[in-house]
């Protein structure tokens, strides 16, 4: 499924993600101020996770790659729903862009890649969440058309 993303300069790589790409994506999880705190460094329970997310044919999980390197990366879910006339949404989650990439266009080229593969797969709406806490992303989201319209709840179970 490989295919070329765009960027103002350059051309990368957008893909499916494989298991040998895993220390990367968890690396890129783990790489910023919160997620060094709750990201752990034993691969065991990401690989379990990785098989479910690979099996299900509704999950995508996308790495962005220059050359060897996985320099992005998101979770992509399509979730039918009965509201909104029956809407599928595209949840984006857990989307990292590599400290060295951010200003150069790749995370707003991952949005517009995944805005038209949930489009390509029946979404009409798209969602994602967001920490409270990252008030760059929540700028970088709003320069890009995302309105912040719903208060979010979570609880572990």
């Amino acid at each position: 499924m490989a295919e070329p993303l765009h960027l103002r300069d350059r051309t990368l790589q957008i893909d499916r993600a494989t298991r040998a790409d895993l220390p990367q994506l968890v690396a890129l999880l783990a790489d910023d101020e919160i997620g060094r705190d709750r990201e752990g460094a034993q691969l065991a329970a990401y690989e379990r996770a990785f098989e479910r997310i690979d099996a299900d044919p509704a999950h995508l999980l996308v790495a962005v790659r220059d050359d060897d390197s996985v320099v992005g990366t998101m979770q992509l879910t399509l979730l039918p729903g009965l509201s909104r006339s029956a809407t599928t949404r595209l949840q984006i989650e857990g989307v990292r862009v590599a400290a060295s990439q951010r200003g150069s266009g790749l995370g707003a080229a991952m949005f517009a890649w995944a805005a038209d593969w949930g489009r390509a797969h029946g979404a009409g709406l798209a969602q994602l969440t967001t920490d409270k806490r990252r008030g760059d992303a929540h700028r970088f989201y709003e320069r890009l058309g995302w309105s912040a319209t719903h208060e979010g709840y979570k609880r572990g179970l």
